[in-house]
């Protein structure tokens, strides 16, 4: 085997590598190759990738539960049959709407798009969506309505790296896509790395010895702190005026939602000292065009998304931007860093509850037809709008939800909130179907598994979060008698008497290119031959003469009157806020070591030997006040249920905070704490702050369920 090129498998970074012939079956190593954004560079989730090509537990046949309640091994007709029995009974009792489909921001754009056809086709349910509903919905619905689009960065990433300034808002890009750092090196030379985040991470790090500055707010303000921020910008006369005039739809909107959000009062709600916030504003303006300045973005992550107000929240960081006049400009802009792999693709061709492919809504009747057409059904026979994500789930085996759920790239029983719901209500379904590569803890509490292809065993397309159109290639054969998600949607339509479904990747990404053209995120000029031949494509490209679009906004906004949206926001508390119970805020976030769910990484003996176990941070105040050390355990409890842990006491962590990773299953899941309240507008879970009672635990053992 001569090298492949090809990118990383885990997040939207999606790292440039070559895979290369190794001495074992099924096997790969990787190298990584030159790319605008890893410039060369692999983390050690991307180095230790090929690992899980080949885990010991590697799923290679298909399974279904027996009388006994173990799951057994059957052939891929028996698996299929089966589960086509199931749904048709399912669906002649209940309706078309007893089967859900449950979807991943990890798939490649062909088999997104493959599986929200599925639904609304061969299953003509509503119920489908997505894991993205839990990382980028926030800024999806803000953008939307802000900028009429939602394309993650809607600019090149290397475009960072010249300017004056970069506010991160609740993004720990150190751990979560190490590469990407070096994007940032301009900006702390020149002092103007802003961090916003309640922990001293790997990135709040970057800031020291004159770096830039770390805005250590309590958890859940950051709405108030950018409003304060954005206040600054406009009292002392550092907004971009003459932009906000032509530009934007309502200036005066932004004076009146920010007035009496001066810096002395944003110091009493978030902590961080009026003297800093006025100098991070500063920082922030004088980085502006407007001001001679080199340039400045405004970058939000999930740390300010997972929230009941991430729209909210995210909605007032692109209204600073505006304020200085980023958008739009030349190194300078605001944007979302994407966290899944295909996190941008996956949203934008069918997995969402509320859309078609090409980023369309399902609700329109243009977009009805027109998709419509591609597929050759009828308009009529497609489904509305179904349910968000926590909605869908917390529906499952109702007496009006759903009785069925087809699970693919998603772990359910680790990633969503409030595990125990999630539990009950997977227990409730008359029959559920998980596809995945290793048995994760969804996959065995399923009542048929499907074995399916990974990152280099399959061909592809993704999305990174650039918006750039890449392609995933096959290096190796799946092992044993492993087939693609494609397979299953295709014999499953077939013996439910649907359309056919193609199980070519190639095929189906010339549909979706039709499927696509004259939508939002248009792919129609896009083609695998253009890609090989190493043309950078961002969408939208409506045609294949059309050069693609790095860079949005530069003459008009995707709004109807091509102006930004001012849309006024004000803070409020987060949904499970302080009490005297429970007296201090819960966060979540990632590990350098770890990704998503860990189902992937936590199989990979070099990463789970260097964080083996969930652990909770705790500062030193707290530690003393419960009198415990460091390695000792804790008991964490919040009114959706406790678990016991080991203690990490660091610095690193404000003393109201405890921080714990969520990459564990089982007992170790710290999902089993989160809230499910969701943002009115995303539905966006507040996976990121709630209040938690803290006590010592005479318990030896982490992951203990209390």
């Amino acid at each position: 085997m001569t090298a492949v090129p090809s990118h990383c498998p885990y997040c939207a970074l999606q790292c440039a590598t070559s895979l290369h012939p190794a001495d074992r079956p099924g096997a790969v190593e990787v190298q990584p190759r030159e790319f605008p954004t890893n410039k060369g560079g692999l983390c050690r989730k991307g180095w230790t990738a090929p690992e899980v090509l080949t885990v010991p537990d590697r799923l290679t046949t298909p399974l279904v539960r027996d009388a006994a309640g173990d799951l057994v091994p059957v052939s891929w007709d028996e698996a299929l049959d089966f589960v086509a029995d199931r749904i048709r009974s399912l669906q002649t009792e209940h309706g078309n709407d007893a089967v859900a489909v449950f979807g991943g921001g990890g798939l490649t754009n062909e088999k997104a798009y493959a599986l929200g056809k599925f639904a609304r086709v061969a299953l003509k349910t509503a119920n489908v969506d997505y894991n993205g509903r839990f990382c980028m919905s926030s800024a999806a619905a803000a953008t939307n309505r802000a900028f009429g689009i939602d394309r993650g960065l809607p600019f090149p990433l290397a475009d960072v790296a010249g300017a004056g300034a970069v506010l991160l808002v609740g993004s720990n890009i150190a751990e979560t896509m190490p590469p990407a750092v070096s994007h940032l090196e301009g900006v702390r030379g020149s002092g103007g790395l802003l961090v916003v985040d309640p922990r001293r991470t790997a990135t709040a790090s970057l800031t020291e010895d004159g770096a830039g500055i770390h805005l250590q707010a309590t958890p859940g303000t950051d709405l108030a702190l950018v409003l304060a921020l954005t206040h600054v910008v406009l009292q002392e006369g550092l907004a971009d005026t003459a932009y906000l005039t032509e530009r934007t739809d309502d200036p005066d909107a932004l004076f009146r939602s920010t007035a009496s959000w001066w810096p002395e009062r944003a110091e009493r709600v978030t902590g961080v000292p009026a003297t800093t916030i006025r100098r991070a504003a500063r920082a922030l303006a004088a980085a502006a065009p407007v001001h001679g300045g080199a340039g400045a973005f405004i970058l939000t992550g999930r740390g300010a998304e997972q929230h009941s107000k991430g729209t909210d929240t995210v909605t007032a960081c692109i209204n600073l931007a505006l304020a200085l006049g980023l958008p739009g400009r030349l190194g300078s802009g605001y944007g979302c860093i994407t966290g899944q792999g295909n996190g941008q693709g996956g949203r934008e061709h069918g997995q969402k509850a509320d859309q078609l492919p090409g980023y369309r809504s399902i609700a329109d009747p243009a977009a009805r037809a027109h998709v419509a057409s591609v597929w050759g059904v009828d308009p009529d026979s497609l489904p509305g709008p179904g349910k968000s994500a926590v909605e869908l789930i917390n529906s499952l085996g109702t007496r009006q939800g759903p009785k069925a759920l087809l699970v693919h790239g998603s772990n359910l029983l680790v990633s969503a909130p409030r595990l125990a719901s999630v539990r009950e209500r997977l227990a409730a379904l008359d029959l559920l179907v998980v596809a995945d590569v290793v048995p994760s803890e969804t996959a065995l509490l399923a009542d048929v598994v499907f074995p399916v292809t990974q990152w280099a065993e399959e061909e592809g397309t993704m999305t990174s979060l650039e918006g750039r159109v890449i392609r995933r290639r096959a290096a190796i054969t799946a092992p044993g008698d492993v087939r693609s998600d494609l397979a299953v949607f295709a014999g499953l339509a077939e013996r439910l008497d649907s359309i056919p479904f193609s199980t070519d990747p190639a095929e189906i990404f010339e549909e979706l290119r039709l499927a696509s053209k004259g939508g939002k995120a248009d792919y129609s000029g896009i083609t695998w031959d253009r890609i090989d031949a190493g043309e950078a494509l961002f969408w939208p490209v409506p045609a294949e003469g059309h050069p693609g679009t790095p860079r949005l906004f530069a003459d008009s906004f995707s709004t109807p009157d091509g102006r930004a949206h001012v849309v006024p926001v004000d803070h409020r508390p987060v949904a499970d806020d302080l009490n005297a119970a429970a007296p201090m805020y819960l966060v979540t976030g990632r590990l350098l070591q770890h990704y998503q769910s860990g189902a992937q990484t936590r199989r990979v003996l070099e990463l789970a030997e260097a964080e083996p176990e969930v652990f909770a941070e705790i500062h030193p105040r707290v530690a003393a006040q419960l009198g415990v050390s460091d390695g000792r355990p804790i008991q964490l409890r919040t009114a959706r249920g406790a678990m016991v842990l080991l203690a990490r006491v660091t610095t690193d962590v404000r003393p109201d905070t405890v921080f714990v990773p969520f990459h564990y299953g089982g007992a170790g899941a710290v999902n089993e704490l989160t809230n499910d309240a969701l943002d009115p507008v995303s539905r966006m879970p507040e996976f990121k702050a709630c209040a938690v009672e803290v006590t010592a635990a005479s318990l030896p053992a982490t992951g203990v369920p209390a």
